[in-house]
């Protein structure tokens, strides 16, 4: 199979969909690996190692998508990538398309296979492609907030930590899961006084017990919220609906309880974010403000840290690429009904629900297109 690596040519990402090791066990396997010259560089893989891996190297970008028939990349294509794909594409990469009518009928009106990581399931629970740009990105908005709250940056002057004879900051995450979990570790780790707020009792009592009580753990309610929004230095938004757009938990009226130079992180902004006021941005542009509170909603968070999101990525995705290079991508999702979790498009129609009522569009079944 012909498989093609574009460089990513969204706002500051520099990860790729495919490092030089993972190009190595393809090439080996009889696959034909093409990477656009310079995919790997914001990574830190040249391109000399993907060719001592097998791979050939193309300049051309439209000369790439035209001969593949495998397209490997690292978020949801750009418009003029959309324009070069063609019903024998497969595409493999995250999507998040309910927060993207335009990519959507985009990718319908292309005729191409398009399987999302962000919706491939596991046998024992989760999000498996998902998960590990979750732990970076969780990780990073402690990081990013903590940035956010210095003066120049806009914030309050907070120190997360504080000092001795000065209170830490307060830090509340919303919403339990990987990425949630990730947040609240790290900023624990840097001496916040931090809350979580999850709707699963049993996943409190999991981080309660794991954390030894360390970071206080509050059943998700509109009164809570409104407590964190008035209590918070920091407010990380870390809730996920797979497949589906991020639920509003803050609206705008909200914002005016809310510390002035207090800040907002929202980790679900690929997922159209869960704050009223969230809007996309870019690393180039990371914040902005709204009733005296700043904002952070960067859309592709572990770009920044291009080499470990590289890395964390490929690990869990390359046994499915390898899958869909050996066997083609209908036998791969026929035989593995998790990875078929993953279709979202394919030949004009969509086959993944929550999209689908996410912009009133007809959706098939999986099954009906695996027959």
């Amino acid at each position: 199979m012909q498989i093609a690596v574009p460089k990513e040519i969204k706002n500051h990402e520099y990860r790729v969909a495919l490092t030089p090791s993972g190009a190595r066990e393809l090439t080996e396997r009889g696959h034909a690996v093409v990477v656009q010259a310079g995919a790997g560089e914001g990574a830190g893989f040249a391109d000399e190692a993907y060719q001592a891996a097998g791979a050939t190297i193309e300049a051309d970008v439209d000369a790439l998508f035209d001969g593949a028939e495998l397209i490997l990349k690292v978020k949801e294509p750009q418009p003029e990538e959309v324009a070069r794909l063609r019903p024998q594409h497969t595409l493999f990469t995250y999507l998040h398309l309910a927060a993207e009518e335009t990519l959507t009928k985009g990718l319908l009106d292309s005729g191409a296979t398009c399987i999302a990581y962000e919706t491939i399931t596991a046998p024992q629970g989760g999000l498996p492609l998902l998960a590990p740009m979750s732990t970076v990105a969780g990780r990073m908005a402690v990081q990013a907030g903590a940035h956010s709250l210095e003066k120049a940056q806009g914030g309050a002057g907070v120190l997360l930590p504080g000092v001795p004879g000065v209170p830490p900051a307060k830090v509340t995450v919303i919403g339990g899961g990987v990425v949630g979990e990730n947040a609240a570790r790290m900023a624990l780790g840097l001496g916040a006084d931090v809350s979580v707020l999850d709707k699963s009792i049993p996943r409190l009592e999991t981080l309660d017990d794991r954390y030894q009580g360390r970071m206080k753990t509050v059943f998700s309610c509109a009164d809570a919220l409104e407590e964190a929004v008035r209590e918070s230095d920091l407010i990380i938004g870390a809730v996920l609906v797979p497949g589906a757009a991020a639920p509003k938990l803050i609206n705008r009226a909200m914002l005016s309880e809310m510390k002035p130079g207090a800040v907002l992180v929202d980790v679900a902004i690929d997922q159209g974010g869960c704050f009223e006021t969230s809007r996309p941005t870019t690393h180039a542009e990371p914040t902005y403000v709204v009733d005296g509170v700043v904002h952070y909603c960067v859309a592709n968070m572990p770009g920044a840290v291009a080499r470990t999101s590289t890395q964390a990525l490929t690990n869990a995705t390359q046994p499915f690429v390898v899958a869909l290079a050996d066997k083609g991508w209908r036998r791969a999702l026929g035989e593995d009904r998790h990875f078929a979790a993953g279709l979202n498009v394919h030949d004009g129609q969509l086959t993944y629900a929550a999209v689908g009522e996410a912009f009133s569009l007809p959706v098939i079944s999986v099954e009906s297109v695996l027959g």
